[in-house]
C-alpha cells in the first residue's frame, strides 16, 4: 500500500509539472484557413479548407505534403520559382491564408494569373 501511495503521488507531482508546457506546446502548431477565390466578371467561387500540422490533418486534402512544403519554405506560402511551363491563360485566383504557423501569427494573401502559376508557385499548399 505505500507503494501505491508513492506512485500516485509522484504521477500527481509529474502531471502538475507538466501542465505547464502543454500550453506552450499548443502555441507553436499550425492552425491555417486556407481560401481560394476564382473572381469572374459575371460569377466567384470560393472554395476554403483548413489544414494543421504536427501531426497534419485538418480538411485539406492534401495535409502531409502542404505541410511538408511550409516547412521546407520555412512559414512561406510561395516557394521559388521552379520549372514548371504555364499557359498565358487568363483566369484569376487569389490564395489567401490566415492562422497559425508554428505559433506565428499569419495573414497572407497573394493573386496569379491562373491555376498553373498558382500550383507551380505554391506547392501542395494550395492544391485543393
Amino acid at each position: 500500500m505505500p507503494h501505491l501511495a508513492v506512485r500516485i503521488l509522484t504521477g500527481a507531482a509529474l502531471t502538475i509539472a507538466l501542465l505547464p508546457s502543454l500550453p506552450a506546446a499548443a502555441a507553436t502548431g499550425t492552425d491555417l484557413r486556407l481560401t481560394l477565390t476564382h473572381p469572374a466578371p459575371d460569377t466567384s467561387s470560393t472554395r476554403t479548407v483548413t489544414l494543421t500540422c504536427e501531426p497534419p490533418g485538418g480538411t485539406h486534402p492534401r495535409p502531409v505534403r502542404a505541410c511538408a512544403d511550409l516547412a521546407r519554405s520555412k512559414g512561406r506560402f510561395t516557394l521559388p520559382a521552379p520549372h514548371t511551363v504555364c499557359t498565358l491563360e487568363h483566369r484569376p485566383v487569389t490564395a489567401a491564408a490566415t492562422g497559425r504557423w508554428r505559433g506565428r501569427p499569419v495573414q497572407w494573401s497573394a493573386a496569379f494569373p491562373n491555376p498553373c502559376v498558382l500550383h507551380a508557385r505554391t506547392g501542395a499548399i494550395f492544391r485543393f
